[in-house]
């Protein structure tokens, strides 16, 4: 290829402008980039991910980095994440929940899909050389979660009620998750000035970041009201709901709550009934009487998954509160059918938490 003389003339004049000459060039090569090992490239991955990503792939980020410390991020090949993921799975704890360490591997490859993505983003790798995405994911098995029958939810009520060092604040956890279908993370993300009383509603900060207002009773916005005055909330982002101390519970709270009741009601613990369980059981409940479209919006689905048809079927507030009240047997301020009193017999035995 000939060179073109005008370039190199060009050329010349910005090295005479810069002061550096062609021997200059010669004595001091350009310094190659040095690849980052696994071990070395780890901290940038945490420190550009969320909270819910550290919480959920951070053991296993660590592990990678334990694997292959001084392996540089492009020598890691897609044999080496399969190995991992088949350690990860042999090793995995088990529980009365667990699938034979099926979502280990399953979260240990989601956990390497984001390191490597991150590697791919900042030029390290190209994105066709990403060695996790070349690995398969366990399949996912369906749920072993169901609604709960009327009875249960009642044993499960009547025993948070009369055991336990703070049955006021259990007895509110369990109705709040019951009326609004709620996440365990958004309960715990509720402050003061996500509460409505006045028209019956809570602001709910749930996964992905999603916010939603969702109807609850005027009888338990009420006792909300009173337990966040009870308890020492004052400003408006004070956390709401709050132990007998008055600091704001943390998620060990549900973990002791379910420990509790497992002890004394042998089948939850068998099944390994949670928090989530009332989900099921409301959505459920919603879905059989009102529909899917208004299930899912009172479940604060916003994803768009499967046909177009979900499209046309959005539900507005008001429908929420509709179902909210027909369940409950209770009238809503944005709920448009003024009776639905005795609808659903599952919440009429949740009775309503004593005052603080």
């Amino acid at each position: 290829m000939t060179t073109d003389p005008a370039a190199i003339a060009a050329a010349r004049q910005v090295l005479a402008h810069l002061g550096v000459t062609l021997t200059d060039l010669q004595s001091h090569p350009a310094t190659p980039s040095v690849m980052p090992t696994v071990a070395e490239y780890l901290p940038r991955v945490i420190a550009a991910a969320g909270p819910g990503a550290r919480r959920t792939y951070g053991t296993y980020w660590e592990r990678m980095a334990a694997a292959w410390p001084e392996r540089p991020v492009d020598t890691v090949t897609a044999s080496d994440v399969e190995a991992l993921k088949q350690a990860m799975i042999t090793s995995a704890v088990s529980r009365r929940n667990s699938r034979n360490g099926r979502h280990a591997g399953e979260h240990l490859i989601a956990a390497a899909r984001a390191f490597f993505r991150c590697a791919i983003a900042d030029g390290l790798i190209d994105a066709a050389a990403s060695p996790a995405h070349r690995v398969a994911k366990p399949r996912r098995l369906p749920g072993t979660r169901r609604a709960l029958t009327a009875h249960e939810l009642e044993e499960i009520n009547a025993i948070a009620r009369t055991s336990g060092n703070d049955v006021i604040l259990d007895a509110l956890l369990l109705r709040l998750h019951t009326e609004t279908a709620g996440r365990r993370g958004g309960a715990l993300a509720l402050r003061l000035v996500d509460l409505d009383a006045t028209n019956g509603l809570v602001r709910l900060t749930e996964k992905g970041s999603t916010i939603r207002w969702q109807p609850i009773t005027l009888d338990l916005a009420g006792h909300l009201r009173e337990h966040a005055a009870a308890r020492g909330a004052v400003l408006p982002t004070d956390p709401l709901l709050r132990a007998r101390n008055g600091q704001p519970i943390t998620s060990r709270r549900y973990d002791h709550l379910w420990q509790r009741l497992g002890e004394r009601l042998p089948w939850v613990a068998v099944h390994g009934i949670s928090t989530h369980w009332l989900r099921h059981t409301t959505l459920t409940w919603v879905e059989r009487h009102f529909g899917y479209g208004i299930a899912r919006a009172y479940a604060g689905h916003t994803d768009s998954p499967g046909s177009s048809t979900t499209t046309y079927i959005k539900a507005d507030l008001h429908d929420v509160a509709n179902a909210l009240s027909a369940m409950t047997g209770q009238p809503h301020p944005l709920a448009r059918v003024a009776d639905h009193a005795g609808t659903w017999s599952q919440v009429n035995h949740v009775a309503s938490p004593t005052s603080e």
